[in-house]
């Protein structure tokens, strides 16, 4: 009865050892498979950002030319604008200057509003 109980035992030991190796097996094999998961997706994101790229380089050659001419054409109305405001800068400012100059000279004086109420 001993050695059955021992023969028993060593089976059961060697059956634990068995399920030891093949969770071992799964645990590796499961590792693997997140790895192989992992480089594919990150395979499919490089392919998906080329893609992407490309597709906007392609808009963007494509609208490169409207981009410049829109650009040319601001640059001209700023400058006829700005040739506009120096004309009407140099014909105005004698007259502005003299404005100026003729309220800044000119001195009526006379006695403050609240000054006038008291004393009237």
């Amino acid at each position: 009865m001993a050695a059955q109980q021992s023969q028993g035992i060593q089976t059961l030991l060697e059956a634990e050892k068995e399920a030891a190796k093949i969770v071992q097996q799964a645990r590796q094999y499961r590792v693997q498979k997140l790895k192989d998961a992992r480089a594919e997706a990150s395979k499919e994101i490089e392919e998906y950002k080329k893609a992407k790229e490309q597709e906007f380089k392609a808009y963007e050659a494509s609208h490169a030319g409207t981009t410049s001419t829109t650009q040319a054409t601001l640059d001209k109305d700023t400058d006829v604008k700005l040739r506009e405001i120096d004309i009407i800068f140099n014909r105005k400012k004698d007259e502005v200057v003299n404005t100026l100059l003729t309220r800044a000279t000119l001195v009526q004086p006379e006695l403050h509003r609240n000054l006038k109420k008291l004393n009237a």
